[in-house]
């Protein structure tokens, strides 16, 4: 099972999915707050990396600032 476990870490680098959820937000709502598309929401949630704009996109859709960055996406340092 090393293919789970390696998702289960992906997925729990971010929790867009868990606060878009708690916001009773649809994905395609998500996205087309951001300006994105709801594949792009998809493969976020999905624990997969994106550019540093589309972050910002998604954090404000949210609702959110900036500075909550690491409450949404965790930390984004490399070994730490």
């Amino acid at each position: 099972m090393q293919t789970g476990r390696a998702e289960l870490l992906r997925k729990a680098r971010n929790n867009v999915q868990k606060i878009r959820e708690a916001q009773l937000l649809s994905k395609a709502e998500l996205a087309r707050r951001a300006g994105i598309s709801t594949l792009t929401i998809d493969r976020v949630e999905a624990g997969n990396d994106c550019r540093l704009d589309t972050k910002r996109k998604i954090i404000l859709a949210l609702g959110l600032s900036i500075a909550d960055r690491e409450r949404v996406f965790g930390s984004t340092r490399k070994g730490g």
